[in-house]
């Protein structure tokens, strides 16, 4: 380890990090964090006092933005009175959260088991959904993300599952969705194929072994990959063919990010279960929450539900959720998602005219992104799925040059990021949108 004695405030924390602390999926040398000391609003300040405005409200997680006090007096008042008590006690808190999450959820979603993040949330979904039927198979399309545990990570199709175990758990079957930007017939015709590979899947598998099907409310991190018109409503219908069960998760597109309560809202459709977590504390306390129907939390009244965890409902996740789904409803965060979310789109359509290197910008509400390729015509992406080192060389400076110009957003193979907090302003959405298009004049001079 380095004397810190002559380091900046900066260099002293950047170097604390890199002695003692692991980086996620990255290489430990060579990475180049913002050591972040505040952050306020839709913006992050490092101890150089350098802004950095947020375009992907962190990990689309910081849905109500950076530095709300509201959540920190609510979380304070929760552990003057009691910070944590076993899963067998009940608090007031852990009851008023879920009876309001049985408010905004629709039909008879009305039970929680909360949980820790996402991952938790996903592997509770697949034990109950396994114990619940009594099959063992779960259902989920390839280019999808339920997160990092051994089971979360086999169930989805994300790459970066590759490296740990080239089988994964079994009994996670994966379908391919086609999407639009890249399906070369008509709207119709994607729907057809994709529901009729839907049903082939599960008949080489047997309807009788399948205990549901998960999918995102809406796709984030692949891409934002949009469903074909029609594809959830027709999904609905088929588990109600086959009593096998709907799993949406809306670890990412919940809470208003997509300019409804959850996801799946924008499709017209029930779940059986819904997972949660990143915006419901808009990522203040590590949190999540799997909620069920009436009737699949009814057969558990006389049979024992046999998972847990030592922080289920934990009462101070459980003041800062209750808190944060207030905000949304007072500052009309949900609504100013949908206004800026066109108007997002309306400046990315103009954003095209400029640069040759942008394929497609797609977004729903707030979850959206820029493709960015080497020609419109063949839709060569800038770098493909699951790309090499060597192959994010272009968009690796790209990434680079938004984080000078002072933005902080996800930037994954050929896709740039566009998912700011919910309480982002048109004169934000303009700043942040100068700074991708200066960065994508790099990507531009790369166009074939």
């Amino acid at each position: 380890m380095l004397d810190t004695a002559t380091l900046s405030e900066t260099e002293e924390v950047l170097q604390d990090n890199f002695d003692s602390t692991v980086f996620v999926w990255s290489k430990q040398k060579g990475i180049s964090p913002i050591a972040v000391k505040y952050g306020k609003g839709v913006y992050l300040y490092d101890y150089d006092d350098k802004r950095y405005i947020d375009f992907s409200s962190g990990l689309m997680n910081v849905n109500i933005g950076h530095g709300n006090q509201r959540i920190t007096e609510a979380v304070v008042r929760q552990m003057q009175e009691v910070s944590y008590v076993t899963p067998y006690c009940v608090t007031k808190v852990r009851g008023e959260l879920g009876k309001k999450l049985s408010e905004i959820c629709p039909g008879d979603l009305n039970k929680a088991y909360f949980t820790l993040c996402g991952a938790t949330s996903n592997e509770a979904a697949i034990k109950m959904a396994r114990s619940y039927t009594g099959r063992h198979k779960i259902l989920s399309r390839y280019q999808s993300y339920h997160g990092a545990t051994y089971g979360t990570l086999s169930v989805g199709g994300d790459p970066r599952k590759l490296p740990d175990d080239s089988q994964q758990a079994p009994n996670f079957i994966h379908i391919d969705i086609p999407y639009r930007y890249r399906w070369n017939h008509d709207e119709a015709s994607m729907l057809t194929d994709s529901v009729e590979q839907l049903e082939r899947v599960i008949a080489y598998e047997g309807s009788g072994n399948i205990a549901a099907i998960m999918l995102e409310g809406e796709s984030g991190t692949s891409g934002c990959l949009q469903y074909p018109v029609g594809y959830l409503k027709a999904v609905r219908e088929i588990c109600d063919k086959y009593d096998i069960l709907l799993i949406i998760d809306e670890v990412m597109s919940g809470f208003g990010r997509t300019g409804k309560w959850f996801g799946f809202e924008n499709h017209g459709i029930v779940p059986d279960m819904v997972t949660m977590a990143k915006g419901i504390t808009s990522g203040y306390i590590p949190f999540g929450c799997l909620m069920v129907t009436d009737k699949i939390a009814a057969r558990y009244n006389d049979t024992v539900l046999a998972t847990g965890m030592t922080y289920n409902s934990h009462p101070v996740g459980c003041a800062a959720a209750l808190e944060t789904l207030k905000i949304y409803e007072d500052e009309n965060l949900i609504e100013n998602a949908v206004e800026m979310g066109q108007y997002v789109a309306e400046q990315a359509e103009l954003m095209k005219q400029k640069h040759p290197s942008i394929g497609d910008f797609r977004t729903t509400g707030l979850l959206g992104c820029f493709e960015i390729v080497k020609n419109r015509t063949t839709k060569e992406p800038m770098a493909p799925f699951n790309a090499k080192p060597e192959e994010m060389a272009v968009m690796s400076k790209v990434g680079a040059k938004i984080k000078e110009l002072g933005m902080y957003t996800f930037v994954r193979w050929s896709y740039v990021f566009v998912a700011p907090p919910l309480c982002v302003t048109k004169e934000q959405i303009d700043e942040g949108m100068a700074i991708i298009s200066e960065a994508l004049k790099i990507a531009d001079e790369h166009v074939v």
